[in-house]
């Protein structure tokens, strides 16, 4: 390989950055074993900055453009200069793109519970989450306070760090804030504006800026949350005398479409209403006066009487009333070891077991000893 080939080899005629992922923050244009011709043009597009490092020091900052590399920053034909090294210069140049347009959608959020004294309900424990934007607004000191040497840098390995000081300052602005729990939701725009201004100087010492910054929820313990919902639903009770007024007559109502427990349901439901009726009238309306007095209240309805399955020369007979059941006596076909079985009676019992039956057996003699 001649000469020529060699040193054309080596020669860096054009530097631009043309990829973006969008998620890329900065990228290390590749120069190892080559070096930068003098006259090299160098194309900084919108929304990004190329930083020189120069023997290991920042050496100049390009914003937007296209330059003619001719000064003594950029080594010049550096090999050239340095043949008796073997073509290998001692000397190198690296050239860095910042991407310098925003990263939005940038999630943060609280890891733990931050405690906080709400001066309604005391010590609380809060979680918050949000969304952010950010750029990069000096190239020159986020090169040095945080890429160093990188060769490529994502906008993940930035956001852990932002994230921890988004959460420290969130929790002093809720501590100082001194906006009840219940009124967080409504104040959201105030919290935000008092992080963004409580983080702004650390980020800027990055050489970042947070262009958005939204609190999306403020949340508490779902304990806490099941709490309020019965405090909430309280209130919308409202007058206690009332709501039981209410819920009596609800009862009647369905006590009088249960069929079986028609007497007691419906007795408890009426006398629940009418141990009320000094009190306020329906919704809304006077109080009824104290001498009038309500009318009687009927009876409550006799219970559904049993009905006996018996068994008779090994098989099942009835239902039969329990009115029918001391005509079987009489017949023989009833004794005490007979097995009976009834609605709610677990499994078949022989009857003289049975305390509702006791009485049919009371004058019978027993059975003779074998």
């Amino acid at each position: 390989m001649s000469i020529l080939n060699i040193l054309g080899g080596e020669f860096i005629e054009v530097i631009e950055w043309v990829e973006d992922d969008r998620n890329t923050v900065v990228y290390r244009f590749p120069t190892v074993g080559r070096a930068i011709k003098y006259g090299a043009k160098l194309t900084v597009r919108e929304g990004q900055a190329a930083v020189f490092v120069h023997e290991g020091q920042l050496a100049d900052v390009f914003g937007p453009g296209l330059y003619m590399l001719e000064t003594n920053n950029i080594p010049v034909m550096t090999r050239l200069r340095h043949w008796d090294h073997g073509f290998r210069s001692p000397f190198k140049s690296e050239v860095y793109f910042i991407n310098t347009t925003r990263f939005n959608d940038l999630k943060w959020g609280t890891r733990n519970p931050i405690i906080a004294r709400d001066p309604e309900f005391g010590p609380v424990r809060l979680r918050a989450f949000g969304t952010y934007a950010m750029r990069v607004t000096d190239p020159a000191r986020f090169m040095s306070e945080i890429v160093g040497t990188q060769g490529e840098f994502s906008r993940d390995e930035i956001a852990d760090q932002i994230r921890n000081v988004i959460v420290q300052e969130f929790s002093r602005a809720i501590a100082g804030s001194n906006i009840p729990v219940l009124d967080m939701a409504a104040n959201t725009d105030q919290l935000s504006g008092l992080v963004a201004r409580a983080i702004a100087p650390v980020i800027e010492s990055y050489g970042l800026t947070l262009p958005e910054f939204y609190i999306e929820n403020v949340s508490l313990p779902a304990e806490v949350e099941a709490m309020l919902d019965k405090r909430t639903s309280m209130g919308i009770i409202g007058d206690l005398d009332r709501f039981s007024q209410y819920a009596a007559s609800e009862a009647m109502l369905n006590a009088s479409k249960n069929e079986g427990g028609a007497g007691a349901g419906f007795g408890a439901a009426m006398g629940a209403a009418m141990g009320m009726a000094s009190r306020p009238g329906p919704w809304g309306t006077a109080p009824q006066p104290a001498q009038q007095q309500a009318p009687a209240t009927p009876p409550p309805l006799p219970g559904r009487a049993p009905q006996w399955h018996v068994a008779i020369d090994g098989a099942a007979s009835g239902p039969f009333p329990q009115s029918d059941l001391p005509r079987l006596v009489a017949d023989g076909r009833l004794t005490r070891e007979t097995l009976v079985w009834t609605e709610g009676q677990d499994g078949w019992v022989e009857a003289g077991q049975v305390a509702a039956l006791a009485s049919l057996f009371a004058a019978a003699p027993p059975p003779l000893p074998r």
